[in-house]
């Protein structure tokens, strides 16, 4: 039996844009995409649901960048945006992501505000260049990352009695995802003329947004990331003692995602904190090894 068949997803259009949501998925998001088969059937199209209404919007942010200007990407993400809020208030849609959004939204009752704060995140990429502060930072990552997390619990489900304790600890992974993306990325968020690690915390360091941009790793910049990773490190560990709290047939998923995710910046570690110079990615090897150990562990 196929995954749409598996949750019961029979309509022909409905069925074609979790298909879409799929294919966004598989091409853009392969380490979450590889975590996903970790799902049961009945789960994966909802998850891919999430994903690819998450990519379309960063699509419109940063993907359509050479062909639109900045004003043509605001009025984008403000039509959409608008469109799909009301699409999920209304219960339906005819968009080719949110007809697979809106049905799963549904299925799951998932609080419209997490999709208010995520598209607020994505309005401040197009305007907001740098954050002085983490608690600035923060503010960002609950709706670009944490209520990712949240939505996730939503659709897994927790074991009874859980559910407030799961939504803590999804958003500390969320959150431990996105700053180890920032770490990995600091090279192509320059050339899109953005800095998200903190300034204060870099000035700290030793650290301007200058030398940043010179694009050399000093012991400056070098201590100013081992301080960020040692930052996604403690927000995993606290993470992922959410996960127990999951129903064990989705616990491998989320326990491989964690591990492959924050797992980013050993890679830094690796290419000696030259993120100027190299996108740091986990090997194939070191994927296929995750996934055999998150379902072999019990727990």
């Amino acid at each position: 039996m196929d995954e749409l068949t598996a949750a019961g997803i029979l309509d022909p259009e409905l069925r074609a844009s979790y298909k879409e949501c799929k294919r966004l998925n598989r091409q853009h998001g392969k380490t979450y995409y590889l975590a996903t088969l970790l799902l049961p059937k009945e789960k994966r199209p909802h998850v891919h649901a999430l994903y690819g209404f998450a990519r379309f919007a960063d699509e419109i942010v940063d993907d359509l960048a050479s062909s639109l200007s900045p004003e043509e990407k605001r009025e984008a993400l403000e039509k959409w945006s608008a469109q799909m809020l009301r699409d999920i208030k209304n219960g339906t849609s005819t968009d080719s992501i949110g007809r697979a959004l809106v049905h799963t939204v549904h299925e799951f009752q998932i609080p419209i505000e997490y999709f208010k704060a995520f598209l607020r995140s994505m309005a401040m990429d197009l305007t907001v260049t740098s954050y002085q502060r983490y608690e600035d930072l923060e503010k960002y990552m609950y709706g670009s990352a944490a209520v990712i997390g949240l939505q996730m619990v939503h659709v897994l489900g927790t074991v009874p009695g859980k559910k407030s304790d799961a939504l803590i600890a999804a958003e500390k992974l969320g959150n431990a995802f996105q700053l180890a993306n920032f770490i990995r990325d600091v090279g192509e968020d320059l050339e899109r003329g953005r800095i998200y690690l903190p300034i204060a915390e870099l000035a700290k360091c030793g650290v301007t947004p200058e030398n940043l941009r010179e694009g050399v790793v000093t012991p400056e910049i070098k201590a100013a990331l081992q301080f960020q990773i040692a930052r996604v490190r403690t927000l995993k560990s606290e993470a992922d003692q959410g996960i127990p709290l999951l129903p064990p047939q989705v616990r491998p998923c989320i326990r491989a995602a964690s591990e492959l995710y924050c797992g980013i910046v050993d890679e830094v570690e690796k290419v000696n904190f030259n993120v100027f110079k190299f996108r740091a990615k986990t090997s194939s090897l070191r994927r296929l090894s995750t996934v055999v150990k998150a379902l072999l562990y019990r727990g």
